[in-house]
């Protein structure tokens, strides 16, 4: 046993150290600050660990691993933790899988007894059924964040290009598809045979927990599996290119884009630090060469730099977007980038640029420490790679012990004429436009054989027990939640002020809304509140944008603008100690505003470009074109980011007026969470925003009833679009806290509102459609609406619909089922003790006890509802909510494919929009 519970350097994640018999690491964190416990089981596998032709596997266990074992039913595993209060998920990259969930901390056997299940007792429950349903749900996982986003196939394209063949990075995690439709069910069980024993993972328990207490738990559930195969450590491969790779595709999007990779080292390599410090010189923030040679002069829309690592290898990427208005190329943008290099070179390493990346890496180490899940992660992740599970301490001292040679040395020996892949990314039917022709073809073997794994090739391993593993231990009393106590003040300036201290970290979070967005523009000035948060990010009167952003990177504090619908919403991080200063900036950026044309010019064009950019996104064109349909009349239809016509007519003087008449403290809000005392934080607050007076005018909240068709589908073209994004909506009921609106998405959980619900088991779960499917109630005080949705292979839209409108009638005609009732009412209920625990989840918190004038006691009313809400008032809700009749149809996707499909469902088909209404 290693104990690390009173570590000697600070700041530091205690932990204690214990390795069972079978091989597995276990590590435990004591946090009691709120009765939570966070359970990560990290293995050791990832795409790295795949053979080639055989890719995919590893994330293919990660969705496998859900599907239920040998003692926990199919799809119990999320029902089980949803039920108990928590919350959980899985994620695998190149090198590791994790599994983790985060739960009230009576229920940690529980999550013990899930995890030891399917470590030990997975593979006689993954069926041919199962394997078949799950590999369709990669499909569309594939589909969806990949295959239909822009730029979606980037990555995958630059390792190609970039490790040499072979290299086991130099396949996408996800998979080629056609790999896995190779695969049968015995290749799939002989990779976790190979890969997943206790030898091969680490399980870290975090929270209000003592390691001697929880460990015979361990003990008893995991300790009798039996190892796997030995795991020898992967070599690290260092390489170099031996020449400029250049490289290109076509894809739907709105601009093109040019990407340069050059290798270098590994994770925590002796170089690592100062590399990282070299991508924030080159393009890591408005205090950058990057921003300074392509982003400031308009050049591009978008630049940067950064230095990413893995286990195995790490590699430099530079990225920019041209401005279509600058006339430049990407052979000119690469032109500029490489200048920007040996501008590095010639201007060398300020003092400046070493403080301000160790100040953010001492400040990041701090914000990381704020919620167990964090803490829990690092342990894992440090303990996986470098058998070290505290970092912390030696990463902020790796980077500040980095000097000026450092940073010159690295730059000299991993980027100074050294080859790199070129990969341009250009609109479809503009390959003319790369930066330069192809020179490198990826030729990836060809797999045709299928895979001849069979049943009597495998070796199951069985752990022998002196208990009963079927029987799922029971919870203890749910443990009780302390809600965050508040203070209240006002500032002189009218803002309302609301406080609460949490003193696991020396930090400070602020949030300040102030009335401002969407509801305020009238509709030849759409996008002006989004526009206005972007020029609060830029310079002030005293301060240059470049001068601002290394004046908060050198404090390790980070202010960001940004609207909405109703606010201007402004957000302060900072360090403790560095919060006066950071005050002073905050006051500054708010109150000082430059108002630069240049800005202005650059961020405009920006903002026009993304917006072009966005109508390439399917989910975005569902989104716009839905609001239009559900409020035509309001300016809640249009997209707060506005519209082309709107962001061109807008000028700096418009801007500006917009600013004197919107940005006013009275009405505004500001929430406050902090280990400082109330005194003290009073005290600070106090001398914030002094002088500053006035109330904005009202906002009118009249929102005119829905003109758009119901029970009709309102289909838009996106040329061959693999996947189709369905949704069903209507008008619904305006936000409340405790009332109907409350009580409907009580109502809506098992419909739709969390994974185990009947239309995600229906659509995913059951017949591979998507890669998610689901509903639910959402609005503000105003308006609101119902929405379903879900984005599906483009072959299967109509069945697709039909299964939403079936289950949809079904839940308003039959009902809930009363063991449906109790799941809502344990998993809503036992989820407290989730919802305060980080600075930030309390500011969301506070901000509704502000915005809606709550008591902090809303939540034991809420709690009351939920106890005491029946069957028949479920019932009633669906029945008043359901009515599909009531719903119009919304699909996005490839209308030549989907049209004849979706007139088979009975609905008139309309194409839209049309006559641009």
């Amino acid at each position: 046993m290693e104990d690390q519970s009173q570590p000697l350097a600070t700041p530091a994640i205690p932990y204690k150290k214990y390795k069972l018999a079978n091989g597995l690491t276990v590590l435990v964190h004591e946090d009691h600050s709120d009765p939570l416990v966070h359970v990560d089981v990290t293995y050791h596998v990832g795409s790295a660990r795949e053979e080639a032709g055989k890719s995919g596997f590893a994330h293919f266990f990660e969705h496998m691993m859900f599907q239920g074992s040998e003692h926990v039913a199919d799809e119990e595993h999320f029902k089980i933790i949803t039920a108990a209060g928590g919350e959980m998920n899985g994620t695998t990259d190149n090198d590791r899988t994790n599994y983790y969930q985060t739960v009230p901390v009576n229920q940690l056997e529980k999550v013990l007894w899930l995890e030891a299940d399917r470590m030990g007792f997975l593979l006689n429950a993954v069926t041919e059924k199962k394997f078949e349903v799950q590999r369709e749900t990669v499909k569309n996982e594939r589909g969806q964040r990949i295959d239909n986003q822009p730029y979606g196939r980037l990555s995958e394209k630059v390792a190609e290009a970039f490790y040499p063949a072979g290299h086991p990075y130099s396949w996408p995690v996800i998979g080629y598809m056609d790999d896995l439709n190779r695969a049968n069910v015995n290749d799939v069980k002989a990779f976790f045979l190979r890969w997943y024993g206790p030898n091969n993972a680490t399980l870290t328990i975090g929270g209000a927990v003592k390691a001697e207490q929880i460990l015979p738990l361990v003990q008893q559930y995991f300790g009798s599996i039996p190892k796997g195969p030995e795991v020898a450590a992967a070599p690290k491969q260092l390489f170099s290119l031996n020449q400029d790779n250049y490289v290109s595709f076509e894809d739907n999007v709105h601009l093109p884009l040019l990407y340069l990779a050059f290798p270098t080292v590994y994770a925590r390599h002796q170089d690592e630090a100062a590399l990282d410090i070299l991508a924030q010189i080159l393009g890591g923030s408005n205090s950058s060469l990057l921003y300074k040679n392509l982003l400031k002069n308009q050049l591009a829309v978008q630049a940067q730099a950064s230095h990413s690592c893995m286990e195995l290898a790490c590699e430099f990427t530079l990225l920019a977007l041209p401005h279509p208005a600058s006339g430049k190329t990407l052979a000119d943008i690469e032109k500029i980038i490489r200048q920007s290099l040996l501008d590095f070179e010639q201007r060398g390493v300020t003092d400046d640029d070493l403080a301000k990346v160790k100040a953010q890496i001492e400040a990041q180490s701090v914000f990381g420490l704020q919620s167990v899940q964090g803490k829990v992660s690092q342990l894992a992740h440090n303990e996986t790679f470098f058998a070290t599970p505290d970092l912390v301490a030696s990463d902020i001292k790796r980077y500040q012990d980095v000097t000026k040679a450092d940073v010159l040395r690295v730059y000299q020996q991993y980027l100074k004429n050294k080859n790199a892949v070129v990969m341009s990314v250009v609109p479809k039917g503009q390959r003319q436009a790369v930066a330069k022709a192809d020179n490198f073809v990826f030729k990836r073997p060809d797999f045709t054989e299928k895979s001849s794994t069979s049943a009597a090739d495998l070796t199951e391993r069985k752990a022998t027990d002196n208990f009963d593993r079927s029987q799922m231990p029971k919870a203890s009393a749910n443990p009780a939640v302390t809600l965050p106590q508040t203070w209240q003040t006002e500032l002189a300036s009218g803002i309302k002020v609301l406080g609460a201290q949490t003193t696991e970290t020396p930090t400070t979070a602020l949030l300040l809304k102030i009335p401002l967005g969407l509801y305020y523009e009238t509709p030849d000035q759409l996008g002006i509140s989004a526009l206005l948060a972007a020029m609060l990010n830029e310079g002030t009167k005293n301060y240059s944008t470049e001068a601002m952003s290394l004046a908060l990177e050198k404090l390790g504090s980070s202010i960001s603008f940004s609207a909405g619908d109703q606010y201007l919403t402004v957000f302060v991080s900072s360090l403790s100690k560095n919060l006066s200063p950071t005050l002073a900036l905050l006051e500054e950026k708010l109150l000082q505003p430059a108002f630069a044309a240049d800005d202005f010019t650059r961020l405009q064009q920006q903002s026009l470009q993304g917006l072009q950019h966005a109508e390439k996104n399917a989910a975005y064109l569902a989104r716009k074109h839905l609001r239009r349909l559900l409020f035509a009349d309001h300016i809640r239809a249009y997209p707060a980011e506005g519209t082309v016509a709107s962001l061109s007519a807008l000028t700096p003087a418009k801007l500006q007026a917009y600013y004197q008449q919107q940005v006013k403290p009275k009405g505004s809000m500001l929430i406050v969470a902090s280990d400082l005392a109330q005194p003290e934080l009073e005290q600070q607050l106090s001398q914030l925003f002094k002088g500053w007076q006035g109330q904005a005018p009202a906002l009118n909240t009249r929102i005119p009833p829905a003109k758009a068709k119901t029970g009709v589908i309102y289909l838009v073209d996106k040329p061959d679009a693999p996947q189709a994004e369905i949704r069903l909506a209507k008008r619904s009921l305006p936000m409340d806290i405790s009332g109907e609106f409350f009580r409907a998405n009580l109502m809506n959980f098992v419909l739709g509102g969390n994974f185990n619900s009947r239309i995600n088991l229906n659509l995913r779960e059951d017949k591979g459609y998507t890669y998610g499917a689901f509903t639910g109630f959402s609005g503000d005080k105003y308006a609101g609406s119902f929405i379903a949705s879900a984005a599906v292979r483009s072959d299967v839209a109509a069945a697709a619909i039909s299964g939403f409108l079936t289950e949809i009638n079904q839940y308003r005609n039959q009902g809930i089922t009363a063991a449906e009732l109790e799941f809502m009412r344990q998993a809503i209920n036992q989820s407290d003790a989730l919802q305060y625990e980080t600075p930030q989840a309390k500011l969301g918190f506070m901000s509704q006890i502000l915005e809606y004038q709550l008591k902090p006691d809303f939540v034991q009313n809420r709690n009351q509802i939920v106890k005491s809400i029946s069957q028949s008032d479920i019932n009633a809700l669906a029945a008043k909510h359901l009515d599909p009749a009531s719903m119009l149809i919304l699909v996005v996707g490839d209308a030549k494919t989907l049209k004849p499909q979706l007139q088979t469902l009975g609905w008139p088909v309309i194409d839209y929009p049309m006559s641009g209404n």
